[in-house]
């Protein structure tokens, strides 16, 4: 594989060729160094090097450039390569710039010109930058590539893992003469996809979530069997929890069975993010936060699924899928909320093969000049249609109300209105699917009339209702009807505290009904369905975990 690049861009020709000078004097036996004269070409760069599986370690970005500005160019650049390090180049008086950047592009570090002497100015920088790529989980797996074919579910389902994870990866189609090669070397037949192929060789036949996670270097197993604090669950209010409970000095783990960010992490654009005027996407948020947590010391295992809960007097113990477990004085539940799968025939059979639920960006792309349906009318849904309406000929956002005002913020609302490729359809659902190898077609029926009809389509993403994942608490702790989580004054309504309760307390706010063990975000009964109460939640929980703490 060739080196990694590193990828400069500046309209000032000058400029470039010094940036450019500077770079392979220091790097040029390591690193290759790529140099654009626009955003527009560097972007075609970085579109070939995707196409080609290679790797990009830093992109640095002139501000003032025409057409497109540094800022526009880093954030674009992202979708191809967000483990790269992103740098922008300022004068003196585009320091705001830079700053309103560190929003934008979650930018790494900005650079004023000149720099001279670059062994003062630049060189080190470049070389924190650089370590800190190399040091990364994603790099070590930069060269994995996946052969499986276009339709198949479980493909789907290790592209969706590996995507969401931020792991890049060489997406290889099993009839293409590369596909077909790799099968053979493997020794199994397009009938055995997914075949993940590691840089070293190494070839992985269907493999789970677990096998993928330890594969490209994501932690499954607890460094230690017992902790302060376990946080099930690492969407918003888990990564919030773990942020704060490791910062603040409790031995923390975190853990997740698909990926970090949970729904919010698969949003494309989240503008009404206190602190984030521009907006964020989910991708973006969940990094930051994961890196944060991780920075301040907390565990994070990947494609762990916990099935019970147990009181052990002191302790509470999580057990796991395989049989293993792990005790902590505290628990915080953050497992959040899934999407509820479509009751309409034809559609089970096609999940993952046309039929998705929640936004999965990595198909954006291939849904270009085609026709997308989204179901549902809540804010996710219609993040979604902005992210594909950049991509698809038209998007139809069907939803079953008069329109979108009651369950959709007003910024979206005015978003959709201007974009004349999205097209909402009141009073719709969605009563069927049919296709072959894939979704074909979906019948659509009219909630006043009962009127069908059929429409042609290969792509159908859905985002109604909110079901908790809390079959395995069962028996634990006190659910509502809906399996919500009940916490706090939930539990002593009518003046009794909840049964088996031992403790001469009624519950803290976030306390379930096992004492020691916190509910915070979606998972919750009545908790606000936001990204930032969510992360609020999991803060707080922090706060009554020491309360709990020093009253034991």
């Amino acid at each position: 594989m060739p080196n990694p690049a590193i990828l400069t861009v500046d309209d000032d020709p000058a400029v470039s060729r010094a940036v450019a000078r500077d770079l392979r004097r220091r790097y040029g036996d390591r690193y290759r160094v790529v140099r654009a004269d626009s955003a527009e070409a560097a972007l075609e760069a970085l579109r070939e090097l995707k196409l080609r599986g290679e790797q990009v370690a830093v992109l640095i970005a002139d501000y003032r450039m025409p057409q497109m500005n540094g800022i526009e160019f880093l954030e674009a650049a992202m979708d191809l390569f967000p483990a790269a390090r992103r740098v922008l180049l300022t004068a003196y008086a585009d320091t705001d710039a830079a700053i309103n950047a560190i929003n934008v592009v979650d930018l790494d570090h900005y650079l004023l010109k000149p720099w001279h002497p670059p062994e003062e100015k630049l060189y080190p920088v470049l070389d924190q930058l650089l370590a800190a790529w190399t040091a990364s989980a994603a790099t070590a797996a930069a060269e994995l590539r996946v052969v499986g074919h276009r339709w198949s579910a479980p493909s789907f389902k290790a592209r969706d893992f590996l995507a969401r994870n931020l792991v890049p990866f060489r997406w290889v189609l099993a009839d293409e003469p590369e596909g077909a090669e790799l099968l053979a070397a493997a020794g199994v037949t397009a009938n055995d996809v997914p075949l993940v192929v590691t840089a070293d060789g190494k070839s992985l036949v269907q493999p789970t979530t677990a096998d993928l996670a330890a594969q490209v270097g994501l932690a499954t197993t607890p460094a230690a069997d017992f902790y302060d604090l376990v946080v099930v669950g690492a969407g918003p209010a888990g990564l919030g929890a773990a942020v704060y409970g490791a910062s603040e000095g409790l031995r923390t783990v975190l853990i997740e069975r698909r990926a970090t960010g949970g729904q919010a992490g698969q949003s494309s654009r989240i503008e009404n993010y206190l602190g984030f005027p521009d907006g964020v996407s989910g991708a973006q948020l969940t990094d930051r936060a994961r890196r944060q947590a991780l920075r301040f010391g907390a565990e994070l295992l990947s494609a762990r699924e916990v099935v019970s809960l147990e009181d052990a007097g002191a302790a509470r113990v999580l057990r796991f899928a395989d049989g293993s477990s792990v005790a902590a004085h505290t628990v915080v539940l953050a497992t959040g909320v899934s999407y509820r799968m479509l009751p309409a025939p034809g559609l089970a059979e096609l999940t993952g093969r046309g039929c998705f639920y929640g936004s999965v960006a990595s198909e954006a792309p291939s849904c270009s000049g085609e026709d997308v349906y989204i179901v549902g009318g809540a804010n996710s849904a219609g993040q979604a249609a902005v992210h594909f309406s950049r991509y698809a000929r038209r998007v139809h956002l069907l939803i079953r109300g008069d329109d979108l005002t009651r369950s959709m913020s007003s910024y979206l609302i005015e978003q959709i209105a201007r974009i004349d490729t999205i097209e909402v359809h009141p009073h719709t659902e969605v009563v069927g699917g049919a296709g072959q190898e894939h979704l074909e077609e979906v019948t659509l029926r009219d909630t006043r009339t009962g009127e069908t009809r059929r429409v042609d389509t290969s792509w159908l993403f859905v985002f109604i209702g909110a079901e908790p994942h809390t079959d395995w608490l069962d028996g634990a702790v006190a659910r509502d009807d809906r399996g919500f989580v009940l916490t706090g004054p939930d539990l002593t309504r009518g003046g009794r505290r909840p049964a088996g309760w031992a403790l001469p307390r009624d519950p803290y706010h976030l306390e379930s009904s096992m004492p020691g063990v916190f509910a915070a975000g979606d998972v919750r009964a009545e908790s606000v369905k936001r990204v930032a109460s969510a992360v609020g939640e999991g803060a707080m929980a922090v706060s009554l975990v020491h309360r709990y703490l020093e009253a034991q």
